[in-house]
């Protein structure tokens, strides 16, 4: 039994980390001189350039679900 609740918090520890990466970091996807992520997208051509990413509805509601998900999962 203590085997299996020492399993679960390494479960849920892992879950934890692998959430608060996959919302902090940049450059999701990376290709040549474009950079997008969750937050931005960025240009490095001659001048470097980041813009905010897309207005679309679905990309604010992912934006926010992982928010939520980050404060929820510290509570």
């Amino acid at each position: 039994m203590l085997l299996l609740l020492l399993g679960i918090i390494v479960l849920h520890v892992t879950v934890l980390v692998l959430l608060f990466v996959s919302t902090i970091v940049s450059q999701w996807l990376v290709n040549g001189e474009h950079t997008a992520d969750l937050w931005q997208n960025c240009t490095t051509g001659n001048v470097f350039h980041c813009g905010a990413s897309s207005s679309n509805e679905w990309l604010q509601s992912v934006q926010a679900m992982m928010i939520l998900s980050v404060i929820f999962s510290v509570l």
